[in-house]
């Protein structure tokens, strides 16, 4: 249990995951869907996410450079997961509002 969480643990990782789901999306547009995360905190969850190997990361060659994040197969295997936690935040928001 302990070795799952730990690798969507972290303030960022599960809404980058959930940003994922529906197919590759820029740095910036996964950092505006992501809200207040900051650029240096987005590269390095999305660093991290690689390195464990959920996400994957396609560089384009071209001007200017171009870079997608996408679930890999592995990642993938997260998404009844992922659901599953945005449901429950979303039925459970009152937790939240009394922070």
């Amino acid at each position: 249990m302990e070795a799952a969480i730990s690798l969507i643990d972290g303030k960022w990782k599960a809404v980058i995951l959930y940003h994922l789901q529906d197919g590759p999306v820029r740095f910036n547009e996964l950092r505006r869907r992501s809200g207040t995360v900051t650029q240096r905190m987005l590269t390095n969850q999305l660093r991290e996410l690689e390195a464990d190997g959920l996400i994957e990361r396609e560089i384009f060659v071209q001007v200017p450079p171009k870079v997608e994040y996408r679930l890999s197969d592995r990642g993938r295997t997260l998404t009844p997961i992922i659901e599953a936690l945005k449901t429950w935040g979303d039925a459970n928001m009152d937790l939240f509002a009394r922070r």
